[in-house]
């Protein structure tokens, strides 16, 4: 009997709907996910302030693509440094073979040497359904006013392959370089591409 339970709570997650992406020039929806240490994090906090949305998973092979290469704390280390609040998602649900715990997470980003502001644990998936990240990674860039200036891949390589790296046009620097120096954002929408995200 509780095997039937877990299965009809998972077959409830699997069916709830997947709102349409956020999308740039829209607001950026609000929400409060715990991070790796369980203290919420509210993305309203951070009104006034660049903030970067970066949907990740450890066992997804784009996402390592992007930290083996340091691409992704190369650029949570530049941004970071220019006052840009990065907040990293993980949106694999509860149960899921590859859901991580806080504690997991934070031991595997700290042996990344990531630079995340801080890294939360959505574990009903209900943020990432908010957003409809589709991808990890899958990359959101909101603006001082709390609107999204960028929403799509980190950039136009499509790969696995962390030798990639080299030589993409990695479109959220591009997009916090406009936007950061006051200008419209170029290239404000993408595909994004990795693996599903575990909902």
């Amino acid at each position: 009997m509780p095997k039937l339970r877990s299965l009809a709570a998972l077959l409830a997650v699997a069916a709830s709907p997947v709102l349409a992406q956020v999308a740039p020039g829209q607001a950026a929806p609000d929400f409060s996910e715990a991070d790796t240490a369980g203290k919420a994090v509210r993305l309203a906090d951070f009104r006034g302030k660049f903030v970067v949305l970066e949907w990740t998973n450890p066992e997804c092979p784009f996402v390592r693509k992007h930290y083996e290469s340091r691409n992704m704390q190369g650029l949570q280390k530049e941004f970071g440094g220019r006052d840009v609040v990065w907040l990293a998602v993980n949106s694999t649900v509860l149960g899921h073979a590859e859901h991580k715990s806080g504690t997991q997470m934070a031991d595997w980003m700290r042996g990344q040497g990531a630079a995340a502001r801080a890294v939360l644990i959505d574990a009903d998936s209900s943020t990432g359904r908010l957003y409809a990240a589709k991808t990890t990674p899958h990359m959101f860039v909101i603006d001082p006013q709390g609107k999204v200036v960028y929403a799509g891949a980190i950039d136009d390589r499509r790969s696995a392959n962390p030798a990639d790296v080299k030589g993409a046009r990695n479109h959220v620097r591009a997009a916090l370089d406009e936007a950061m120096a006051g200008k419209p954002v170029t290239v404000a929408s993408t595909t994004p591409y990795g693996c599903s995200v575990k909902y």
